[in-house]
């Protein structure tokens, strides 16, 4: 496949894979409030969601290199399919939780798939030292715009329906209940699930692989898991990656767990919550996807991509200490200043993305790589589970923000001492022919 090609079907699978997620940030947390969940409770959710992903994170990523990453890709959209649906129908948090575990296993399955296609694709077509930092910032400004602009759709839907004379009551008396405004854009974005799982069946064609059977793959996968393991015991560089990519997980838990609650609180309802927050949430996207883009030169102006990490984290660091020193301040002047910090901690992370997952992919080869990347997707969610689990239990104020930003600086420092220059993985072998 042309380079060309191949990166417009990943940005378009990414787009397509984000979206929904997109939709549902900024009412989910407030439709459990309104179905009379508990600020516990609700963290107990997002716990549901991380463990489980962080569960699942090595044996799913071992299936996609034995079996796939279409195959793989096509049963995360299913599970993301049933989740979203659980969750904008449920009214009991046992649904809840069944819903947010089913999309824990569905981001299990699309953490490493997607992006190992794609540099897949990339070595089979120009060989191994081809350039991939380009296509993946890309890729990571356009999963932050899809974020952006779900979130902002999924933030302004509720409150449209509350215009004109009252549609939304109308909604929640025709459906018993079962509807309410904030849960529309949820429903949507299970709709956006069905028309992932019919692009990625289209458009992504991959060398055909030996038939593996059941055995196989009970046997191939904990191999895969096992070299997996041992990439991260063995080498240094990913170690580091990972443990960077870990205090993000502590950041983002603080950043989406408590910026929902403080958007309701300076507009004073849910549904204006929801508008705030998506606002805030779009901002937060776009400066993500302005990192991403800057990625490359990031890398190049501080003379590497671990110099790059390592100023994208200081700064997601300063951002979250901005939002601890405004956590219980009103006015114009701390609301900007937090502001700012949100702003500062998404623009700070997307910069240094793309450099650690650029290190990632010259420290190993197409036969591990999504299980590479689960590795890294489950050294996101567990920290990101635990945080969210003792931040949750913490009182208000600027406590639990001083947790996020503390754990980001460290992350920062793993980056002081220069990185070792990252080895080109070996070819692979260019495809005779695709099936799709």
């Amino acid at each position: 496949m042309d380079l060309t090609a191949a990166r417009r079907r990943y940005v378009t699978v990414r787009v397509l894979l984000w979206l929904p997620l997109g939709l549902a940030i900024a009412p989910q947390l407030l439709l459990f409030t309104k179905r009379g969940m508990t600020l516990a409770a609700i963290a107990g959710f997002f716990a549901a969601h991380s463990l489980t992903a962080a569960l699942l994170e090595l044996p799913t990523g071992g299936l996609s290199d034995v079996l796939g990453r279409r195959a793989v890709l096509v049963a995360a959209g299913l599970l993301d399919l049933a989740a979203f649906v659980l969750v904008g129908l449920g009214t009991t948090a046992w649904v809840f939780a069944l819903g947010m575990a089913l999309k824990g296993a569905g981001r299990a399955l699309s953490s490493g798939p997607a992006e190992a296609w794609y540099v897949d694709t990339v070595h089979a077509a120009a060989g191994p030292d081809a350039e991939l930092r380009t296509g993946l910032a890309r890729a990571g400004a356009a999963t932050s715009a899809a974020l952006a602009v779900g979130t902002l759709a999924g933030g302004a839907l509720p409150w449209l329906l509350g215009l004109g004379p009252d549609p939304g009551a109308w909604l929640s008396r025709t459906t018993s209940g079962a509807i309410l405004p904030l849960s529309v854009p949820v429903l949507l974005a299970a709709a956006v699930d069905v028309v992932f799982v019919l692009y990625v069946l289209a458009a992504l064609p991959e060398p055909p692989r030996a038939p593996a059977g059941l055995r196989g793959v009970l046997r191939g996968v904990p191999v895969t898991v096992g070299r997996g393991l041992r990439l991260v015991g063995g080498d240094a560089l990913v170690r580091r990656v990972l443990l960077g990519v870990a205090a993000t997980g502590a950041a983002l838990a603080a950043v989406e767990l408590l910026t929902p609650g403080r958007a309701a609180d300076l507009s004073g309802g849910a549904e204006a919550g929801a508008v705030l927050f998506a606002g805030l949430a779009c901002a937060g996207y776009v400066c993500s996807a302005v990192g991403s883009h800057l990625a490359p030169l990031t890398a190049r102006l501080t003379g590497g991509s671990g110099r790059a990490v390592l100023t994208g984290l200081g700064a997601g660091a300063c951002g979250l200490l901005l939002l601890a020193a405004t956590a219980s301040a009103d006015g114009a002047v701390p609301v900007v200043f937090a502001a700012a910090g949100f702003a500062l901690v998404y623009l700070g992370l997307g910069a240094a993305g793309p450099n650690e997952n650029d290190l990632l992919h010259r420290r190993v080869t197409s036969a591990g790589r999504a299980t590479a990347l689960s590795v890294q997707s489950l050294a996101l969610q567990l920290p990101c589970a635990l945080a969210g689990l003792v931040i949750g239990a913490l009182p208000p104020g600027p406590l639990p923000w001083l947790l996020g930003g503390t754990a980001l600086t460290l992350g920062a420092l793993l980056w002081i001492r220069p990185a070792p220059a990252p080895r080109t993985t070996p070819a692979v072998a260019r495809p005779q022919r695709t099936s799709r």
